[in-house]
């Protein structure tokens, strides 16, 4: 039976505070007997001291264990032979600037283990940061919306948010953003903000915290058809929020005339679909991508629809908070993600470039890229919570063993990318993009 577990530093970016396993988890880890290796942190939301308080030591790399825990990706080299390494790999869609972090992985001959891919019989995540992205990045988009309004010269309430890392506490946060709420329910808002329509993409885990943040606001939820009417409409009340959903459904039409959607067959052959989301971008004013997305699919956004509209009447749409953040993916502006301390930049669809911070013609778009840690302390207490159910299934397996003797609970084993740096039967794929 594995004994050690190694929690690294991460060195991926300056600002990201979370950590896989909390000081409560690592004392009951401790209280079996397991040693528990922590490289020291400036940065991390819980301190040295609180490890070491509750037993774990304070090491440097090379980690002396058998299990390495992480969060974001790994620098390359960094891997030592036949140890076992999870953390958030980004690899699984073969994105191609982590391409060279898999061959590196598959040379040292590690196991790798992917929390974006521990999930259920019904592919259900089971370890997540989901709803902590949904819920940042929409108190992050309502602030850039006050912030872009005000650059117009339109004070509106939402100059009262700040972004989402300036808070101490979720509970703070959402105590501003009630105030708001109660504001724009007594005041209304401003004539050339009405109606504010705000839609989101998706309706899973980022998708729920991208909806209880906007919950806390006057909030009157529409379908996609009703939107298509709504400006049609006179004497909309300035005090309320209208809040749209979007289901694949509204996402993509078959492209064969007369077919009627399928949701399985959008998911088995994305192939034979088309976009249509473009239809509601000029009824929106705030866009949240909260979806899942890969090549596979048509995106939601491209530049040559923004160009065309910019070119005719423009549209109202003001802010993208791409949460997806998928690099030139659903949403085909968004070209990289963004830094926390650099969170924002304006797309001018006419000249196709793009200008960091609140300035310039055209969309804004808030595509962070580690939103969870803008909440550090709740978003790892939660990823904890649940991955302390795995550990001591994880420290009682064998991996020295064939794959097909590997006995760990199931979620672990579909989760498994690399099994002694070979690809499992379920990652074959990768090959191709290699």
């Amino acid at each position: 039976m594995k004994h050690r577990i190694g929690i690294r530093y991460e060195d991926k970016y300056l600002m990201e505070k979370r950590v896989a396993l909390v000081p409560e988890h690592v004392k009951q880890l401790v209280e079996k007997g397991i040693e528990i290796q922590l490289v020291p942190s400036e940065k991390r939301i819980y301190k040295d001291t609180e490890y070491q308080a509750v037993g774990a030591k304070l090491t440097v790399e090379p980690l002396d264990v058998d299990v390495i825990l992480g969060v974001k990706e790994m620098p390359l080299n960094y891997f030592q032979h036949y140890k076992t390494y999870i953390f958030f790999s980004h690899i699984v869609k073969g994105q191609s600037y982590n391409m060279p972090l898999l061959r590196n992985m598959m040379e040292n001959k590690i196991n790798l283990i992917d929390y974006e891919r521990i999930v259920d019989e019904k592919g259900r995540r089971l370890i997540f940061f989901g709803r902590f992205a949904g819920l940042a990045g929409t108190i992050n988009a309502l602030w850039s919306l006050g912030q872009r309004m005000k650059i117009k010269g339109m004070e509106t309430p939402f100059l009262k948010i700040k972004q989402t890392h300036h808070y101490h506490s979720l509970e703070e946060a959402k105590a501003v953003l009630s105030e708001v709420g109660q504001q724009i329910k007594a005041m209304g808002l401003p004539e050339a903000l009405n109606p504010l329509v705000i839609g989101i993409t998706g309706y899973g885990n980022v998708s729920k915290g991208a909806q209880e943040i906007l919950n806390l606001l006057p909030v009157q939820e529409i379908t996609p058809a009703e939107l298509l009417q709504l400006r049609q409409q006179e004497n909309l009340p300035d005090n309320v929020i209208y809040k749209v959903v979007f289901k694949e459904e509204h996402l993509a039409v078959p492209k064969e005339k007369g077919h009627t959607f399928d949701l399985q067959e959008y998911y088995q052959h994305p192939e034979r679909f088309e976009g249509a989301f473009e239809q509601y971008l000029p009824h929106l004013n705030v866009l949240m991508n909260c979806m899942y997305w890969d090549d596979r699919y048509p995106r939601i956004v491209t530049k040559d629809f923004l160009e065309d509209a910019w070119k005719r009447d423009g549209i109202p749409l003001e802010v993208i908070g791409d949460v997806t953040c998928d690099p030139d993916g659903s949403v085909e502006i968004t070209h990289q993600g963004t830094a926390i301390e650099d969170p924002v930049f304006v797309y001018d669809p006419v000249q196709r470039k793009s200008s960091m911070g609140f300035e310039g013609d055209g969309i804004l778009v808030m595509a962070v890229d580690i939103l969870p840690s803008e909440l550090p302390r709740e978003s790892s207490q939660t990823f904890s919570d649940a991955l302390m159910k795995f550990i001591p299934d994880l420290l009682a397996a064998d991996f020295n063993v064939s794959f097909e003797e590997l006995r760990i609970p199931t979620p672990l084993k579909r989760a498994l990318i690399l099994h002694h740096g070979n690809l499992t039967p379920d990652y074959q794929y990768l090959k191709q993009y290699i």
